[in-house]
């Protein structure tokens, strides 16, 4: 017959594999395979600035990721588990863990592939070099270039006002910065096509320089040496709002592509 005292000995021993499994970070981490997204892209063109999301919450579902900020004041980086606040003037600061966001997506990075960029090349070859090395172009990839960049284009939106115009037109008044001879990370997802509106189609990408004191969206770079790290997810948990101006937006719109595309900074 097993005594009392055995049993919790087993449980403890139990307990601490769990935990320990749980706890792991090593290649093949299984929440890798998810990328949590709150909200939709769509909702964010038709001016639903507002989310109720907080900063404290996206960390349980991800160390690594992108998006905004509530009134669209600024970018969202998310490194390491620290997510960071880039405004408009080009600084970045540690974000409040009570800020909230109307748009975001974040996974637990896992590199399965590495790559390396030992001369310069623009941000079509990186692109480029990427397209080629992944398994699909219809699964999700986390991307993660750090190195030394000779330029980086930045572009950052600033917080509006409500009535809330549409990102097209709030888009127009986001500042521009160029950044030469920097070192630093761009942070971001190589989407499928088929997830345009839900998220951005193709490349979404932040930059965070070294110092973890500057950064915006990506418009433009060119990368003189560095690496290229991609953690691939198969699985996409949506969060979508329940309250708010979300519940009344036009999510359907007419080219919700060229929207993003004009949006996003595109060419």
């Amino acid at each position: 017959m097993t005594s009392r005292h055995g049993t919790l000995d087993q449980f403890a021993t139990w307990a601490r594999k769990v935990i320990a499994h749980h706890g792991a970070t090593v290649a093949g981490d299984p929440r890798s395979a998810e990328v949590f997204q709150s909200s939709t892209m769509s909702a964010l063109l038709d001016g639903v600035y507002d989310g109720d999301i907080t900063i404290e919450e996206l960390l349980r579902h991800g160390d690594f990721g992108l998006g905004t900020f509530n009134r669209l004041d600024g970018e969202m980086v998310i490194l390491d588990g620290v997510c960071y606040h880039l405004r408009s003037d080009g600084s970045a600061t540690v974000a409040n863990r009570t800020d909230r966001s109307p748009f975001a997506a974040v996974t637990h990075f896992t590199p399965g592939i590495t790559l390396t960029v030992d001369a310069p090349t623009s941000r079509s070859g990186v692109l480029e070099l990427i397209d080629q090395t992944v398994e699909s172009p219809n699964l999700i990839y986390a991307v993660r270039v750090t190195g030394a960049l000779s330029n980086v284009h930045t572009r950052t939106v600033k917080a509006q006002t409500p009535p809330y115009p549409p990102l097209t037109e709030a888009s127009d008044g986001q500042a521009e910065k160029t950044f030469d001879h920097v070192n630093g990370v761009l942070v971001g997802f190589r989407t499928p096509e088929f997830e345009q509106g839900i998220s951005v189609a193709g490349y979404h990408l932040h930059f965070l320089d070294d110092a973890r004191t500057s950064g915006g969206h990506v418009l433009d770079f060119t990368l003189d040496a560095g690496h290229i790290a991609i953690s691939t997810a198969s699985e996409l948990h949506l969060r979508l709002p329940t309250s708010g101006a979300f519940l009344q937006a036009d999510l359907v719109g007419e080219d919700v592509s060229a929207q993003i595309h004009h949006a996003e900074g595109g060419d």
